[in-house]
């Protein structure tokens, strides 16, 4: 059964632009994960300093094979630089129903 990870991240406005340049910096490298089916960031308009991280997956061993392998990682900088989030939370879900997205 499909899943949906959503990371909620807590980002200082002084940090944001920071944190959409490391997000546009690794764009694609969970594309070819096995199982991954759809990314989105989403960014507060009003009210919020919390940015959402929405990835699909297949199923949850296909995200946790993702999240504990190498792409992961080198993605996630391994800790190298001051985080961009000052906290940040994972919600899980499973697909009880979906619709796709429309083609344009």
């Amino acid at each position: 059964m499909a899943v949906v990870k959503i990371n909620v991240l807590t980002v200082p406005a002084e940090m944001r632009e920071e944190l959409e340049k490391r997000f546009s910096a690794r764009a694609g490298m969970v594309d070819s994960a096995d199982g991954f089916e759809w990314f989105e960031l989403l960014r507060p308009e009003e009210g919020t300093d919390r940015y959402l991280v929405y990835t699909r997956w297949r199923s949850e061993e296909d995200f946790q094979a993702w999240q504990t392998g190498r792409a992961f990682q080198a993605g996630h900088g391994g800790g190298q630089r001051q985080p961009a989030a000052s906290g940040s939370e994972l919600w899980s879900f499973e697909v009880v129903q979906s619709s796709g997205p429309k083609a344009v």
